[in-house]
């Protein structure tokens, strides 16, 4: 299990059932979603994530 000051490195599994998008997560975390919900926090994490690996490269290097 990892501490609250670590981030975590698994990913989450979503799936669809009667209508809804569920996400599990690590140490039994779940959230459902509506298809439209899901949606929208899918290209927010997209967007952060890039943003992210973004960042990652510029403090590797600063300039």
């Amino acid at each position: 299990m990892t501490s609250p000051q670590e981030p975590e490195s698994k990913p989450g599994v979503a799936a669809a059932e009667q209508g809804l998008v569920l996400l599990d997560g690590p140490d039994g975390i779940a959230v459902a979603m509506t298809p439209e919900a899901a949606d929208a926090t899918g290209r927010s994490l997209i967007a952060a994530a890039e943003e992210a690996a973004g960042q990652r490269g510029s403090e590797a290097h600063p300039s």
